[in-house]
């Protein structure tokens, strides 16, 4: 026998009902009564009716009510219904799209990464969460070695997608600017083109041969590219925008306002859930209880992947109360997302 989805039940006045419950709570952040939707005055109906419905809505499980309060506040099922069908849709404003344009106009991509969580969290008034590419998966395009002073040499790798590292490292012995030349020119001819990943590989496998205990400029090669490319597999993520939200009613516990800081300390916490994120496509929503991320705060995050062509790079979106205006953030993540790919295209090719 099929088993039939709860929300497929809903008849069109139920789902009108759920829809202003959701609306109006989102706006007011009050527990929404039924004599709240009646005033509203578009349903035609008795407050008597409309609690019924709201009393059948919350044993759907789309709707709670907090124990202090006769209204009712969506849950996360009752939210995810309402993103996927009920809520009206809104294009991006044509002011915010060209903040976002103005906004991801820097060249650099390093700049871009810095400069889009604080961007977004400032048009949403949310905090900001950008996930960088993980360096082992970083397309390498060049390699420089440059001399500082003694045995220390500045190592910049730039990535085919414009991401520069730059990393101080200690030579075994002083070795001259030439020198430093020509070992950045092989690492680039033979190594341009290849993960960070793929190199570190190759280079374990170099090691074993004879060749490179001959080869004094492939030794050195090999060292110094063994310190320079050290580095973790992990995406980074950067956080923008905390304050953002500190305001809101939902966080006048000063314990969940801990709560809060505790999750973006643990940063290898929220790579892992967040990362799962860059390989989907469009905005993904996860909301209260659908990850650890979000259930213990009943926070929301609204995010998508952002990219290079069809290579995903990481992550861009939003985090904060459960109760936003999915209507307008839904579709002003994805056009940031679809933004910054396109600004990294173009700071990728300005560098080739």
């Amino acid at each position: 026998m099929t088993t039939v989805e709860p929300h497929r039940r809903l008849s069109q006045r139920d789902r009108e009902i759920l829809r202003d419950v959701i609306g109006t709570y989102i706006f007011t952040g009050q527990p929404v009564s039924s004599r709240t939707v009646a005033k509203l005055e578009r349903h035609g109906l008795s407050a008597a009716t409309i609690r019924n419905v709201m009393a059948d809505l919350e044993e759907m499980g789309y709707l709670t009510h907090p124990h202090t309060s006769a209204g009712r506040v969506p849950t996360g099922e009752g939210y995810h219904l309402y993103i996927e069908s009920l809520m009206p849709n809104r294009p991006v404003p044509v002011r915010d799209r060209r903040t976002i344009e103005e906004g991801l106009r820097a060249t650099d991509s390093e700049e871009l990464m810095a400069s889009a969580g604080q961007l977004l969290s400032d048009l949403t008034h949310q905090i900001g969460i950008v996930i960088t590419p993980a360096i082992g998966e970083t397309v390498v395009k060049a390699v420089n070695f440059l001399q500082l002073s003694g045995r220390k040499v500045l190592c910049v790798v730039v990535s085919s997608s414009g991401f520069i590292d730059n990393k101080v490292i200690e030579t075994e012995e002083p070795l001259s600017r030439e020198e430093l030349t020509r070992i950045s020119n092989y690492l680039t001819d033979n190594f341009g083109g290849q993960t960070v990943r793929e190199i570190r590989q190759r280079l374990l496998a170099m090691m074993a041969e004879e060749r490179a205990r001959v080869d004094q400029l492939l030794g050195n090669a090999i060292a110094l590219a063994q310190r320079a490319l050290r580095a973790g597999e992990s995406p980074e993520v950067v956080v923008k925008g905390t304050s953002a939200v500190l305001h809101r009613p939902e966080l006048a516990d000063i314990d969940r306002v801990r709560r809060l800081l505790e999750t973006f300390s643990n940063k290898a916490g929220l790579v892992r859930i967040l990362g799962q994120l860059i390989e989907g496509e469009g905005v993904r929503v996860v909301i209260g209880e659908d990850s650890d991320l979000t259930s213990d705060l009943d926070f929301s995050l609204v995010a998508t992947s952002y990219g290079i062509g069809d290579t995903p790079l990481g992550a861009v979106g939003i985090f904060g109360p459960s109760r936003m205006e999915y209507q307008k953030l839904i579709p002003l993540v994805d056009l940031f997302g679809e933004k910054l790919s396109r600004a990294l295209e173009v700071a990728s090719f300005e560098r080739a």
